[in-house]
């Protein structure tokens, strides 16, 4: 038996996939990778890491809206970037999504490249979930 549940967004999740959108153990979430990639699987922001970052937590927040949560339940968060130039401009993103301080812990680590053609970031995420197991 598994010790996790899946999180399922309402805007559903690729059966193709061998991966969830994010996993739930007790009270944290667990939130995959995510690049700028739309339900139709095209990347919006295409050379623009502002517009990416943006998308992705937009995308973000309705993962933890499933998991019963928002995104200033967010208490670390892993950036993996294929770039530097711009990257620093992230950071106004992170400070409009999460409000004052104090701001989730982060990471940022340089890749030589994305699974996604064209993605100039990836963020990971892990949230605490104050309520009960949505499901």
């Amino acid at each position: 038996m598994k010790q996790f549940q899946a999180v399922v967004p309402a805007s559903g999740w690729h059966p193709k996939l061998t991966y969830s959108a994010a996993t739930r153990v007790g009270d944290l979430v667990f939130i995959s990778g995510m690049t700028a990639g739309d339900e139709q699987g095209r990347l919006v922001g295409e050379g623009d890491i502002v517009r990416q970052t943006e998308y992705i937590y937009e995308k973000m927040a309705r993962v933890l809206q499933a998991a019963g949560c928002t995104l200033a339940d967010v208490v670390e968060t892993t950036d993996y970037f294929t770039t530097l130039k711009d990257y620093e401009k992230t950071a106004a993103v992170r400070r409009k999504v999460f409000g004052e301080p104090p701001y989730p812990a982060a990471t940022g680590v340089m890749v030589a490249g994305l699974i996604r053609s064209g993605a100039l970031i990836e963020i990971s995420a892990v949230a605490i979930a104050h309520s009960e197991d949505p499901a």
